[in-house]
């Protein structure tokens, strides 16, 4: 645990230098998106690297149109990541047992209509509000400083 919250600070540093360059803000419905630059089996790919190279639990891939093609319903590539850090996200968990509704993180990674390969995932500031949670602002900080590093690597630099 100890080595999990070591990298976890490293990644929160790293990140920091990457926000501070390039904010990034979310919309009144508290998504945020992030274009990617690459293909969208290249982005899951380096966004997986990424998450596993922080040392970040990663819990589960969802090919969210291959399951649509399977109930017949055709859907631009869709994939869902689920993914986080049990020893910071129980944290928003036990400040309320709703936000349990955005833990762990969900990190979308979809093509739109032009073919643009596109990331979007819900604002730490915005789930803080969402389910009253005041305690746990530096928590809430280093999640939003960490999922902006991550989506960092599939976006120009």
């Amino acid at each position: 645990m100890f080595a999990c919250l070591i990298r976890l600070c490293w990644a929160f540093l790293s990140a920091s230098v990457l926000i501070a360059s390039s904010p990034v803000l979310a919309g009144d419905d508290g998504i945020v998106t992030v274009k990617s630059v690459y293909p969208i089996g290249e982005t899951v790919e380096r966004l997986k690297r990424d998450i596993a190279g922080k040392g970040i639990k990663f819990f589960d891939e969802i090919d969210q149109s291959k399951l649509a093609g399977d109930a017949g319903i055709k859907l631009r590539p869709s994939v869902l990541l689920i993914f986080g850090n049990p020893p910071l996200g129980t944290q928003f968990i036990t400040a309320n047992a709703n936000a349990g509704l955005d833990w762990p993180v969900r990190l979308l990674v979809y093509e739109n209509d032009k073919g643009e390969v596109w990331t979007a995932y819900t604002d730490f500031d915005w789930i803080a509000r969402r389910h009253g949670i005041k305690n746990r602002q530096d928590q809430f900080k280093m999640a939003s400083n960490v999922i902006a590093s991550i989506t960092s690597s599939v976006k120009v630099k």
